[in-house]
């Protein structure tokens, strides 16, 4: 069996973006605050998931709820890649009970819950 190398993109603001930057992503999307940000997100999300290389998607939240239908038709195909996760702003999260939104997401993505 070959194990293909698989990309992390990023979609987010520039602090989220720079970090993970520093970590070694090399696919990024900085989407600024703006009378336009919903355009602006879905345009990024539409390129990267075009892009077959792309493993691992990080989108902000607040960034997520522009394009939500994209998202759940991600969601909804028979393939693995890419997997979207959503990750808070430095202001917090959207979800009263982060863990649980967390093992709900793991358990629709692999079949089976996991706790660590």
């Amino acid at each position: 069996m070959t194990v293909k190398h698989a990309d992390i993109a990023v979609i987010g603001d520039e602090d989220l973006v720079n970090a993970l930057r520093l970590a070694g992503v090399s696919k990024y999307y900085i989407v600024s605050e703006g009378h336009d940000l919903a355009n602006s997100v879905r345009k990024a999300l539409t390129e990267l998931l075009a892009d077959t290389d792309v493993g691992l998607a990080i989108i902000l939240e607040e960034h997520a709820q522009h394009v939500e239908d994209l998202l759940t038709q991600v969601k909804k195909r028979k393939g693995v890649t890419p997997v979207i996760v959503e990750v808070p702003s430095k202001s917090g999260t959207r979800y009263p009970d982060v863990r649980e939104h967390y093992k709900a997401l793991i358990r629709a993505s692999i079949g089976f819950e996991m706790e660590i």
